[in-house]
C-alpha cells in the first residue's frame, strides 16, 4: 500500500523525527532533529535509511509533519518522538506493503476466495482470517522527486509484532504454507518475533489504559528466562539497598529493551525509598531517596515511567499508523483488500461484522485509495499490455522497451546509494522491496494513461496532480480476487462483474457425487468453482470464456453428467419450487370449479 501527497508550496511546519532502530529488542527509538527542506511540500514522510547490509541491525529515520508535539524522554526502552520546526517534504508517494503470518485460515471452514462470493461473503471470510493471523513486516518506501522527471527512493522494512505491554495475550496463527513461502524468500522470524515493533488498537489500547489508571497492570513476563532476570534485578536491589544511603545510586547492567522498562516498574512498585531511571537501551541506575524526594520525582515532567509514555511505548507502530491516518493523503498499494482489512483490525479497531461498516471506516481513515492493480487490470483491456499478475511481472512490463518508448519525460527511478541492495538484487516478498515496487508501478502506469490520452503531446514536467487525475477513475476502486465483482467501491455501490454464463452439470446414474469429485471431473479440462444446486446438479463457474466453450462441446451430450447453460427460471430451486406450488394451486382451482360445476338458472 502507499501514501501520496498533493503538491504544495514550499513551507515550514512542526514535524516530528521517527527513527526506528531495530536493534537488539523490541521496541523503536524515535530521535529528533532538525533539518530544512526547500521546494514543494505537505504533510508527509520522507527521510534516510540503512535498508541493506548483511546482519547489521536496520534503522529507519522517517521524518513525518505533524501538528502536534510529543515527547518521550530518551533511555526509557520506548518509542521517542519530539517536535521541531523544520520541514521536510513528502512527495510524491510513499508505498506500504505488508507481509502477514497466513492468508485464508481453514478454520472452522475454508475461507478460500470463489466466484460465487458477493463482496459481503468474501469479506467474512477474510474477516474470520484476519483475526487469526497478524502483520508480520511492513514496508514503506518514500519517492522524492530530485527534478521534473527523476525520483529518488528510500525503502524501509518494519518488523511488527503485537505489543507485550497488552493487558491480555495476543494470540495468533502461523499457517504452513505461508511460512514456507516467506522462509523461501529469505523472511528473517528471529527479527520478526525478537525485535518486532510494538502495536495496537483503539480497543486494546483502551483497557491498558483503565488498567493503568487503576494501578491493576503489571507487564506480561511469562517465559522462565524473564522471570530469572526479575528475581536476580530485584535480589541484587534489595541487597543493596538494605546497606546504602540516601542518593547513593547502583548500576543495572546488560537488560534488554523491554527489561528496562519493566524492572523500574517492579523496583518501584516494591520499594518506596527508590528511584530508577534509565541509562540508554540496556542499563538503569537506582537511587535510594527519601519517599519524600521520590513523589517530587514522579510528579515530574521528566519520569520516565509516566502512564502516558508508557501508552505511547505501547502503541509502538500504531504511533505512526495515525500520523499517516491524520495526513490524509491517497493510499495506494497492490491487490490491498486484505492489506486493508489488516490496517484496520491491528491499528485502528477490530473488524466489525458488517461489511458496509468497514468500508466507511476505511473511507473515513483514507479518503482517497489507489489500487495499482485495479489500474493496471484496467490496462490490459485498453492497451497492449500483457497478462502478467505479480506486482514483479508488472513492474517488468512496465519497464520493458515496448512500454516505454525512450520517452525523455519517462519517470526516471533511482534507489537511494543506502537502498542499493534493491538496485542490485531482487528481493520479491520483501515489505520494503514490494513497496519500491508498488510505487514505481504506480508512477509508470500514470505516466503511460497520462500520455495516451493527452491530445498534445505532454507538457514538459508533468505534475504528480496530473498523474492523480489522469487515475480519476480508479479511485477507491480495490481488487476484488475471483468474485460477483469486479472491485470494491469505498465510497460507493460496488458494480456487478460479468462473467461467462453459469453451467449446470445435472448427474445422471452416478449417486452420491460431491462438489470436490465435480471439480476433479473437470479440473483436468479447465478451472470452475463448484456449488451445489440441488441432489444432483451443481453450477460451474469460471471467469474465462474459453473454458465455458470448451466444457459445453465435450460434456454437453455425456452420458452421466451433461452439462448446460444455467437458466435461473429453468434451474432454481427456488423458481422450481414456486412453479411447482402454483401449478398445485392451478390444478386445485381447476378441479373445484369443475366438480363444483356452474349454477343453473330454472325458469
Amino acid at each position: 500500500m502507499a501514501l501520496l501527497c498533493k503538491e504544495t508550496a514550499a513551507a515550514e511546519a512542526p514535524s516530528l523525527k521517527l527513527a526506528a532502530g531495530i536493534g537488539k529488542g523490541a521496541l523503536a527509538e524515535m530521535l529528533a532533529s532538525t533539518r530544512r527542506a526547500g521546494g514543494s511540500g505537505g504533510y508527509g514522510v520522507g527521510g534516510h535509511t540503512q535498508c541493506s547490509g548483511g546482519g547489521q541491525p536496520l534503522l529507519w529515520d522517517v521524518c513525518v509533519a505533524v501538528p502536534r508535539r510529543l515527547i518521550l524522554p530518551q533511555g526509557s526502552g520506548s518509542w521517542r518522538l519530539q517536535s521541531h520546526s523544520s520541514w521536510l517534504p513528502f512527495e510524491p508517494a510513499a508505498p506500504l506493503d505488508a507481509e502477514f503470518t497466513g492468508l485464508y485460515s481453514t478454520f472452522p471452514q475454508s475461507s478460500e476466495p470463489s466466484l460465487f462470493d458477493s463482496p459481503v461473503e468474501r469479506y467474512l471470510k477474510i474477516r474470520q482470517s484476519v483475526q487469526r493471523f497478524t502483520v508480520t513486516q511492513l514496508g514503506l518506501a518514500i519517492f522524492s522527486k530530485e527534478n521534473s522527471n527523476k525520483y529518488m527512493v528510500h525503502s524501509y522494512n518494519f518488523f511488527l509484532f503485537p505489543s507485550m505491554l497488552g493487558v491480555r495475550d495476543v494470540e495468533f496463527t502461523l499457517s504452513a504454507s505461508s511460512i514456507q513461502f516467506l522462509s523461501h524468500y529469505g523472511f528473517d522470524y528471529n527479527k520478526f518475533l525478537k525485535d518486532g515493533i510494538p502495536y495496537m488498537n483503539e480497543v486494546q489500547e483502551k483497557i491498558f489504559r483503565q488498567h493503568l489508571l487503576a494501578g491493576s497492570w503489571t507487564f506480561r513476563s511469562t517465559s522462565a528466562a524473564n522471570r530469572d532476570v526479575l528475581r536476580k534485578v530485584i535480589d541484587e536491589v534489595t541487597c543493596w539497598i538494605a546497606v546504602a544511603e540516601e542518593e547513593e545510586t547502583m548500576i543495572l547492567q546488560d537488560l534488554s529493551d523491554y527489561h528496562v522498562l519493566e524492572v523500574q516498574l517492579v523496583l518501584r512498585q516494591a520499594l518506596q525509598n527508590v528511584w530508577t531511571e534509565p541509562i540508554g537501551n540496556k542499563k538503569v541506575m537506582v537511587k535510594k531517596v527519601s519517599p519524600q524526594h521520590r513523589q517530587l520525582l514522579e510528579n515530574s515532567s521528566c519520569d520516565p515511567c509516566q502512564m502516558e509514555l508508557i501508552l505511547l511505548s505501547a502503541r509502538g507502530f500504531t504511533n505512526l499508523f495515525q500520523i499517516l491516518v491524520e495526513a490524509k493523503k491517497p493510499l495506494v498499494g497492490h491487490n490491498m483488500f486484505m492489506d486493508l482489512m489488516h490496517l484496520h483490525d491491528k491499528f485502528y479497531k477490530p473488524l466489525p461484522e458488517s461489511y458496509e461498516e468497514f468500508k466507511r471506516n476505511i473511507h473515513n481513515l483514507f479518503p482517497v485509495i489507489i489500487d495499482t492493480k485495479t489500474i493496471t487490470k484496467s490496462m490490459k483491456k485498453n492497451y497492449l499490455f500483457p497478462r502478467v499478475s505479480s506486482l514483479s511481472e508488472v513492474y517488468a512490463v512496465l519497464c520493458s522497451s515496448s512500454l516505454n518508448p525512450k520517452d525523455p519525460l519517462w519517470p526516471v527511478i533511482a534507489l537511494a546509494s543506502d537502498c542499493s541492495r534493491y538496485a542490485e538484487k531482487e528481493s520479491p516478498h520483501e515489505a520494503g522491496y514490494d513497496a519500491f515496487l508498488c510505487g514505481s508501478v504506480l508512477l509508470m502506469s500514470a505516466h503511460l494513461l497520462l500520455c495516451r490520452s493527452a491530445e498534445d503531446s505532454v507538457e514538459a514536467h508533468p505534475s504528480f496532480s496530473q498523474y492523480l487525475a489522469v487515475l480519476a477513475e480508479h479511485v477507491n476502486q480495490v481488487n476484488f480476487i475471483r468474485g460477483g465483482v469486479s472491485s470494491i467501491n469505498f465510497s460507493g455501490e460496488d458494480a456487478p462483474c460479468h462473467h461467462p454464463p453459469a453451467l449446470v452439470v445435472h448427474v445422471q446414474g452416478w449417486p452420491g457425487l460431491n462438489e470436490r469429485q465435480i471439480y476433479q471431473e473437470f479440473k483436468g479440462l479447465c478451472h470452475f468453482d463448484v456449488r451445489r444446486l440441488s441432489k444432483n446438479q451443481f453450477i460451474l463457474l469460471s471467469d474465462k470464456y474459453k473454458h465455458v466453450r470448451l466444457v459445453l462441446r465435450d460434456y454437453k451430450h455425456h452420458p452421466h453428467l451433461p452439462v448446460s447453460v444455467y437458466r435461473h427460471w429453468r434451474h432454481s430451486p427456488r423458481v422450481n419450487c414456486l412453479l411447482q406450488v402454483s401449478g398445485i394451486v392451478a390444478l386445485w382451482s381447476l378441479l373445484a370449479f369443475v366438480l363444483g360445476g356452474a349454477p343453473s338458472c330454472s325458469l
